[in-house]
This record gives C-alpha cells, sequence and structure tokens, in this order.
C-alpha cells in the first residue's frame, strides 16, 4: 500500500476512536496445530474427536474427549526445558502465539514494548500440575511438593510468560470467565486499544482440560454425552444433542489499532467491529432460558459498529451441544432478529462438532474462525449435526458455504456464572 493511500484511510471511527484490526492468528486445536489445519478441519466438516489416549477411561463413564494428539512443544519453537517446565496450556499458548505474531509481522521493540499488552486468559489453569501436586502431598508429604507448584499452575502464568517471551510491558492480564474467556479477553484488549490505553495486544485462550479430574467433574455434573461413538458426540443444535465433549488447545490474535497497523505496512485480516459483554444474574452454571442477557450483548457488539440485524451475515454460536446453551442461543437469536421466522433465515454454524469444547480457549478459536469466515467469504458447516431440534429452530449450516460476502458476523460465547460476551467481525476495508 502506498504512503498516500494509507493517509487516506479513515484511522478513526465516528465517535473518535480508534478502528481495532486482526493482523495474525494462531491455533493449537483437536485438528492439529496451525490455523490452516483447523480451517480445513472445519471446512471438510471433520470429526477431530476420538477416544481419550492421555490416561485409561476404564473407570470413567465418558472415553472420548477433543485431544491436541501427538503435540511435541520442541518441534513447536521450545527449547527443551520450557517443555519440562511449563504446563500444557502453556506450551499450547506459546505455540499459537507464536504463530499469530509470525503472520502479524509485529515487532517488539524498545520504542513500543510498553505500548503493547498480553490478555490472554485460561478457564481452569494448570490443572494437570494441581491434581499431581495434591497426589504428591497426600502420598510423599509436604517437603515433596514441587517448589514451582504454584507459578506453574496458576491461570496467570499463561499471560505472564507470554509477556516474558516476546519482551511486552503493555498491562498482563488473564480475564478469566470461563468458558467466555478467550472472548473477554479479546473484547477488553479491543476496548483498550479503542481508547488509545495501548496500541497492540497479544489475545487469546487456552486450555488442558483433557485431565482425569477435569473430565470426572465434568461428567458428574451431567454436562458431558456419553456418547461413545465419537462422530456422533459433540451435536450443536441437534435433536440427539446429550452435553459437550471436553476439548483443549490454544487461539492467539494480534490486534491492534487500524493506525498502528498501516504504519508498519501489516495487512489486516479482519476488523473488529463491536463487543458487548453481559451477566445473566440467573444460574450458577445455567443460561438464562429467556436469553436476556446474551441478546443484549450481541445486540451491543452489532451497534457498536453501526449495524443492525438485519446486516448480519451469519453467527458463530457458542454450540456446546448441551440442552441448555444450545436452545438459550436459539432464543437469543430470535430475539435479537425480531422473531423466529427471521432467525431461521440466518445462518447458524458451531465449530464444536469439529473440535469438541475448548473451554477457556473456545472463545478465541471461534473469534479466528469468525473473522476467517468474513475475510474469506465462507462459513463452514457444523460436523455432526442431522437432526434439527425442535427447541433450536435455527438454520445449520451443513455444507461448506462459499462466495458468501458479509458485512458483519458475530461470535457468541457464554460462561459459568453467566458471563456471556459476543464480538463482532467485518471484512476489512481501508
Amino acid at each position: 500500500m502506498s504512503e498516500n493511500a494509507s493517509e487516506s484511510i479513515q484511522t478513526r471511527r465516528p465517535d473518535g476512536t480508534h478502528r481495532v484490526v486482526i493482523t495474525g492468528v494462531g491455533a493449537v486445536t483437536p485438528a492439529g496445530v496451525g490455523v490452516g489445519a483447523l480451517w480445513e478441519a472445519l471446512m471438510g466438516r471433520e470429526c477431530c474427536i476420538a477416544p481419550i489416549e492421555r490416561f485409561d477411561t476404564n473407570e470413567y463413564e465418558v472415553h472420548i474427549a477433543g485431544e491436541v494428539r501427538d503435540f511435541d512443544g520442541v518441534e513447536h519453537g521450545l527449547t527443551k526445558k520450557e517443555a519440562r517446565r511449563f504446563e500444557r496450556f502453556v506450551q499450547y499458548a506459546i505455540v499459537a502465539a507464536d504463530e499469530a505474531l509470525a503472520q502479524s509481522g509485529l515487532e517488539v521493540t524498545d520504542e513500543n514494548r510498553d505500548r503493547i499488552a498480553v490478555v490472554f486468559g485460561t478457564g481452569i489453569g494448570g490443572i494437570d500440575e494441581l491434581q499431581k501436586s495434591f497426589a504428591t502431598l497426600e502420598e510423599k508429604g509436604p517437603k515433596r511438593v514441587n517448589p514451582l507448584f504454584i507459578p506453574t499452575m496458576i491461570g496467570n502464568i499463561a499471560a505472564g510468560n507470554l509477556a516474558i517471551r516476546y519482551g511486552m510491558r503493555g498491562e498482563c492480564l488473564n480475564v478469566v470467565t470461563a468458558c467466555a474467556t478467550g472472548a473477554h479477553c479479546i473484547g477488553t484488549a479491543l476496548r483498550d486499544i479503542r481508547h488509545g490505553y495501548i496500541d497492540a495486544a497479544l489475545v487469546g485462550g487456552t486450555e488442558e482440560s483433557v485431565s482425569p479430574i477435569c473430565i470426572a467433574g465434568f461428567t458428574n455434573l451431567s454436562a458431558l454425552t456419553r456418547a461413545e461413538d465419537p462422530k456422533e458426540a459433540s451435536l450443536p443444535f441437534d435433536g440427539r444433542r446429550g452435553g459437550f465433549v471436553a476439548g483443549e488447545g490454544a487461539g492467539a490474535l494480534v490486534i491492534e489499532s487500524l493506525e498502528s497497523a498501516l504504519a508498519r505496512g501489516a495487512e489486516p485480516i479482519a476488523e473488529i467491529t463491536g463487543f458487548g459483554s453481559t451477566g445473566d444474574a440467573y444460574h450458577m452454571t445455567a443460561p438464562d432460558p429467556e436469553a436476556t442477557a446474551i441478546t443484549a450483548a450481541m445486540a451491543a457488539a452489532l451497534a457498536e459498529g453501526g449495524f443492525t440485524p438485519a446486516d448480519l451475515g451469519h453467527l458463530n454460536a457458542h454450540g456446546t451441544g448441551t440442552p441448555a446453551n444450545d436452545a438459550t442461543e436459539s432464543k437469543a437469536l430470535a430475539n435479537l432478529m425480531g422473531g423466529a421466522e427471521a432467525a431461521a433465515e440466518l445462518p447458524v454454524t458451531s465449530i464444536k462438532g469439529t473440535t469438541g469444547h475448548m473451554l477457556g480457549a473456545a472463545g478465541a478459536v471461534e473469534a479466528i474462525v469468525c473473522a476467517l469466515s468474513v475475510a474469506r467469504d465462507a462459513v463452514p458447516p457444523t460436523a455432526g449435526f442431522a437432526v434439527a431440534a425442535e427447541d433450536c429452530p435455527v438454520a445449520v449450516v451443513t455444507e461448506a458455504v462459499t462466495d458468501y460476502p458479509q458485512k458483519v458476523a458475530l461470535s457468541t460465547s457464554l460462561g459459568f456464572g453467566g458471563h456471556n460476551a459476543a464480538l463482532a467481525f467485518s471484512p476489512y476495508k481501508g
């Protein structure tokens, strides 16, 4: 882009705040390492769920998950010491972040490091280290507990290690809102860039949820499906759905003010045009069936970009495959669109049929997919969907949609505790 062309681009919104764009994305998912592997799996309607290999599930009622298989951090840029010391959720975050930064071309220097933030979260943190250290305490006594136990397992250490790795000295945060964590991390940094507190941020979410204690806990909560066939287990909006499938991995994005991106000659992937965040104030684990608060979050995300529901191209839904979530999101969409009839015409997709539910990483990975959808004029299908549910009267995408330009798309995330987030993405236009 020529200097004159870049100077003619409007970098501010009508209210004077900064436009914010995505310049790099990275992912570690059950589809493999890299955004390319994820997108290919999604567009091919692949199921990346399989029997759990990480531990023996003979005594468990649930035997499948969306594991990140054959992952070796050393093969993807970590030192042997880092691979030994860092928990899996930190390793996933680093590998995803390395990919995002490489694509963005963002170089951290003495001149800009204080203006680059890390806002990177996890819903659970180092649950494997927690479980292992409790066992050590019980079996061998307090003196045998790993002295690095706490800094290894605490949730904020992914963000901390990312900041250390790249030398980013802006704010360093771990926003934790359960399954909405990744989306809220993006939204938090988005607002800071909008209002000029920082120029750029490394954002996202990570999770290592395929562990014995997590599978046991979610199973006893009746949150996980008991299905044995991986291809018929994670079924968002399907009449056969019976719970979610645990997944793991990380999603990372580099976001920055458009002014910052243009100044260094970066090519924006998409623009983040809006963010809405609300709380249900309803129940510890169940969403509000009236969907009032999530509807408000979706409406706010659209309005921030100057859009109306009529402009919406598709919804990348939270779509967990649990009866309550999917029915609530369907209700929210009907509320937003002005009725069930209008809602039934809008394409709706969920990536969880392919990946399972990546918990604290889900919102970030889904944001990446939604951004790529508007950038590539495409909508990936929902793997596993076959039987329309009566309580989910939405137009679930079953075949890959291409040549489909959109003004704006929404990605929604809902978390235990009633946390709601909605992010709006639009194709970048100078």
